[in-house]
């Protein structure tokens, strides 16, 4: 089948004229794929259909490394750091709608557009910190897998981090039974312990206007506190998840009408605002217990000491009203499930990355035991040196490293939304436009912020000779400009005034549209990702039903 045309002789795609930037694109050849089908009619019903990729997505939201740093966050400031989860949340629903439209409106995802955009050099760069995004995002599912494990078979964190590798591989191997039915088992062992959660704030017993005044009122007391924001960020709007959101909308065939695309954009940011809205309330109620619990002030010694350096390893003590001596050993199948579905999303976006930046596909279990590999080794050295709490405090430390990596996602996303050249009708208002400019214009703020008060306290608070603290000073300087220059780059760059825009915005699509004998009104999934996560058999809105 070519790029514009089925079986039939009718055209699947609309492209422009003269454009071939995507002549490699991988489509689907064979018709009887399975796929689910949008029927082209509008419809609230047409909702169900959508459901799916932002529920994948926010598993990113409620991982080990969100669970950690919210842990911390509510035993060292209270409720002093819950208004970064709600700009965060709200910056992901608005970050994570864009990365959906793009894909519905192109037909490409955001990786895909990056290797277009750029020239070979920039774009190498990208896939490489794309990559260590997606390994840093995998260090904190293999440190809570091992607590879990330690948790419930006393196994040494170091050996549970050495057996992560073979419990993802053989949870990838389960999903030959339905990957939804698997993801609907994790889903509901994550919200098992979001319940419990919930149960333990009538027993902590909070104080609501203390908890309203976290929210709403932005406070950072401290560098330390500063750190901690930068890691929640981090843990909250992940860079990989916006190549993973723009790739999982394709898996949907709808129709490719002015309408159809409006109402595809807009189910996807619904149901994405929906599974938001819970991971919000999950971590806020995690930090709202760990607050109330760690600053009670009949608190016993030894939760005491816990509190001091709380990781997830010792957090199940938290849940002991509700669960009692069970709380360790439900927390851990919780902590167990919630790192693994976070690592098989993580393997998917890594295919997508590796797929649209290189045009390279692997089997899903070879790129899980790449990534896996390369996040195990400090995971391994780290736990093996400081224990259980030196691995809790590297999860933190690769939440602030997707923090800083962010921006060479998220900017890119930003100019390629932005862009009538690539969504045509579609393209953000310039409300929206100034809106997200403005969160990444702060997330990259307060990263360059954080970044040089603590390399400059370093230089300042140490026993080197001179000449080694100028000579680090100079590589540190050196770095961040470079940092700064990188994402200036992307910034100011002009976009290439070329498009894929399967949107309808030339006359000659138009006109194409409105012949029935010549379109079907249809556009093909990717065939990765149809045949990643989609049903045994075709399915429209009516099976739902």
């Amino acid at each position: 089948m070519a790029a514009g045309g089925s079986g039939s002789g009718q055209p699947q795609f609309l492209v422009r004229a003269g454009d071939d930037s995507f002549s490699h694109a991988p489509l689907i050849e064979n018709p009887e794929t399975d796929q689910i089908i949008v029927p082209d009619k509008e419809s609230w019903k047409n909702l169900f259909a959508y459901m799916g990729p932002g529920f994948l997505v926010s598993i990113a939201y409620i991982d080990p490394g969100n669970f950690e740093t919210d842990l911390q966050s509510g035993a060292q400031y209270k409720y002093g750091l819950l208004w970064i989860i709600l700009v965060a949340s709200f910056a992901a629903l608005i970050i994570q709608s864009l990365a959906a439209n793009l894909g519905v409106v192109t037909g490409k995802h955001l990786a895909e557009h990056c290797k277009a955009e750029y020239p070979k050099a920039q774009n190498f760069i990208l896939w490489v910190l794309a990559e260590i995004a997606i390994v840093a995002c995998d260090i904190p599912e293999v440190i809570g897998t091992a607590f879990a494990l330690n948790m419930l078979f006393s196994i040494p964190v170091w050996c549970g981090v050495l057996l992560t590798g073979l419990s993802t591989l053989l949870l990838l191997a389960l999903q030959q039974y339905g990957i939804r039915k698997l993801e609907f088992l994790i889903a509901f062992l994550v919200l098992t312990i979001a319940i419990c959660f919930f149960l333990e704030l009538g027993y902590a017993k909070p104080d609501v206007g203390e908890i309203f005044y976290g929210l709403f009122v932005p406070q950072l007391k401290g560098s330390g506190a500063t750190g901690l924001a930068i890691s929640l960020l981090g843990a909250m709007v992940m860079p990989h998840n916006l190549f993973l959101h723009s790739a999982l909308v394709l898996s949907r065939k709808i129709p490719r009408s002015l309408s159809g695309i409006k109402e595809a954009c807009r189910f996807y940011m619904i149901e994405s605002g929906f599974a938001l809205m819970v991971a919000f309330l999950i971590n806020v109620s995690v930090i709202s217990v760990s607050g109330a619990v760690c600053n009670a002030p009949d608190l016993n010694k030894e939760d005491q000491m816990s509190c001091i350096d709380l990781d997830l390893n010792k957090a199940s003590f938290l849940l002991r009203n509700v669960l009692g001596k069970w709380s360790s050993k439900l927390f851990a199948i919780a902590l167990l499930a919630s790192g693994q579905s976070s690592t098989i999303t993580g393997t998917y976006a890594g295919q997508y990355v590796m797929q649209g930046f290189l045009d390279l596909k692997l089997t899903p279990w070879i790129r899980n035991f790449l990534t896996r590999s390369l996040a195990i080794v400090p995971s391994l050295i780290v736990a093996i040196i400081g224990g259980s709490s030196g691995a809790g405090k590297l999860i933190i430390i690769a939440s602030m490293i997707l923090s800083f990596e962010l921006p060479f996602a998220l900017v890119p996303l930003l100019k390629f939304t932005s862009s009538k050249a690539k969504m045509g009708p579609h393209v953000n208002s310039t409300a929206i436009t100034v809106l997200t400019w403005i969160i990444g214009f702060l997330i990259m703020a307060i990263n360059i912020y954080y970044l040089m008060s603590r390399f400059i306290h370093v230089l300042l608070h140490n026993n080197l000779h001179l000449a080694a603290v100028v000579f680090i000073g100079i590589l540190g300087f050196s770095g961040v400009a470079l940092y700064l220059a990188g994402i200036a780059y992307l910034v100011l760059r002009k976009t290439k005034e070329i498009s894929h825009l399967l949107a309808l915005t030339t006359e000659e699509s138009r006109r194409l549209s409105n012949d029935p004998s010549k379109t079907s009104g249809y556009d093909l999934p990717n065939e990765d990702i149809v045949s990643m996560q989609l049903p045994q058999r075709i399915r429209t809105t009516n099976d739902v039903n």
